[in-house]
C-alpha cells in the first residue's frame, strides 16, 4: 500500500477535534506530535516507526504513534476513521445553500492575542474548507486578559500579514484586521489612524456588560456610527453555556465565562443606526454564544440590516463552525445576499471602504 502523510493526519484529527468541541489536551497531543515529527531528519520519522521508538520523541503519546505508524502503512489511521465517521452537523437546505455561499469569515483570531495557532496554520485551514479570505480580528489593547494588541504589535502583525499573504496560495488572502472593545463611552479601543488601514474593523462590548440599557445603547449607537466600524460584533454578549471543553487552556483566554445573560439595550435603536449606516450585525457562530438569539436576528433583519455570519475562531478548527450560525440565520430567513460574507472580497472591501468615506 501507498504511504499516506503521517503529519497531515495528525493534523486532520486535531482540526476535527477543535470542530468537535473535544478537549484541549486531546487537540494539543495530535498537534505536539505533528510539530514534532516535522523537526525530524529526513528518514528518522520511518526508522522509528520501524523501531518503534517514536514515543521516545518528546510530544509523542502511545496513541498519536500508533496512528503514525499506521498512516506510513497505508492506512488510514483508525482515530481518524472515528472522527471522520461522526464529523459533521445535519443542515437542512437552506442553511446548506447559505453555508455554500459564505467566501469567508470576518471574525478570527490568532496566537498574537488570545487565539492558539500561528496566523499562517488559520490561514491555511481556511484554504482547505475552501475559503477565499479570511479577516484576521486579534483583541484590541485594553483586552488585557487576551493579549489585546497595543498600536506597535498591530503594526508589526500588518507586516507579518503581508509577508504571509505573499507565501499563500494564489485566490486567497487574510485581510487584516481588529476586534475593537467598544469602550464605555462607544470609542474603539485603538488609534484612529490605524483602523482607517484595516480592511475590515468588528467591534465588540467586553466589559460592562451590565450596563443600564439606556448607556448600553448609547454606547453602541456611538460605537455604530463611527465610520471605521463594520460589523457590530456579538451585541448581546451572552454566553449560553460554558466554554465549549475544546476551548480551555491558554489556546483560548478570551473565553472564560460560564453561562451569561444578554446585555439590556434597545434593540431597535441600534439594529435602526446600524441598518442606517450601512454597518452588519454578526451572527456569532460559536456554541457557547449563539449571538445575538434569533428573535434579535429577525428583528435585525424586519429593520433593514445585513450580517456577518462568522466563527470567532480562535483554533483551525473552530473556522468550520459556520454551520452552526448558518443554521441559526436559515432559521430566521436571512438570504444570502444579505451575509456580507457571501460577497467576494472586492466588494467587501469596496463596502467596509465606503464607511469611511467622508
Amino acid at each position: 500500500m501507498t504511504a499516506r502523510d503521517p503529519i497531515a493526519d495528525l493534523r486532520r484529527i486535531a482540526f476535527l477535534l477543535e470542530r468537535a468541541n473535544e478537549a484541549t489536551y486531546r487537540v494539543r497531543a495530535f498537534r505536539s506530535t505533528a510539530a514534532a515529527l516535522t523537526a525530524l531528519p529526513e528518514g528518522e520519522l520511518t526508522d522509528r516507526a520501524a523501531a518503534g521508538t517514536l514515543t521516545e520523541l518528546p510530544g509523542v503519546g502511545e496513541v498519536t504513534a500508533r496512528c503514525v505508524v499506521e498512516s506510513l502503512a497505508g492506512e488510514e489511521p483508525v482515530y481518524l476513521r472515528r472522527l471522520v465517521a461522526t464529523e459533521g452537523v445535519d443542515l437542512d437546505a437552506a442553511a446548506t445553500a447559505l453555508r455554500a455561499a459564505l467566501r469567508g469569515d470576518c471574525h478570527t483570531h490568532s496566537d498574537w492575542s488570545d487565539g492558539g495557532s500561528p496566523i499562517e496554520e488559520m490561514a491555511l485551514a481556511a484554504v482547505e474548507l475552501g475559503h477565499e479570505y479570511v479577516v484576521l480580528t486579534d483583541h484590541s489593547p485594553r483586552l488585557k486578559v487576551a493579549r489585546g494588541l497595543t498600536a506597535d504589535r498591530l503594526r508589526r502583525q500588518l507586516d507579518h500579514v503581508a509577508r504571509v499573504n505573499a507565501e499563500l496560495p494564489d485566490g486567497f488572502r487574510i485581510l487584516t484586521g481588529i476586534e475593537v472593545d467598544i469602550l464605555a463611552d462607544g470609542a474603539l479601543d485603538q488609534d484612529e489612524d490605524l483602523l482607517a488601514r484595516l480592511d475590515v474593523v468588528v467591534g465588540s462590548v467586553h466589559s460592562g456588560l451590565n450596563d443600564e440599557p439606556a448607556k448600553m445603547t448609547r454606547r453602541m449607537i456611538t460605537a455604530v456610527t463611527n465610520p471605521h466600524l463594520d460589523i457590530l460584533g456579538h451585541c448581546t454578549g451572552r454566553m449560553v453555556s460554558s466554554r465549549p471543553a475544546g476551548v480551555t487552556g491558554p489556546g483560548d483566554r478570551g473565553h472564560r465565562a460560564r453561562t451569561r445573560p444578554e446585555s439590556r439595550f434597545d434593540a431597535a435603536e441600534v439594529f435602526a443606526a446600524c441598518a442606517a449606516h450601512g454597518k452588519a450585525v454578526e451572527i456569532n457562530s460559536r456554541p457557547e454564544r449563539q449571538d445575538p438569539p434569533k428573535r434579535l436576528i429577525r428583528q435585525a433583519l424586519e429593520t433593514g440590516c445585513d450580517f456577518a455570519i462568522n466563527t470567532d475562531a480562535h483554533a483551525p478548527g473552530q473556522l468550520d463552525w459556520q454551520c452552526f450560525g448558518c443554521v441559526r440565520a436559515a432559521l430566521c430567513g436571512v438570504p444570502a445576499e444579505r451575509v456580507v460574507n457571501t460577497w467576494p472580497a472586492e466588494r467587501l472591501l469596496r463596502w467596509t471602504a465606503g464607511h469611511a468615506a467622508p
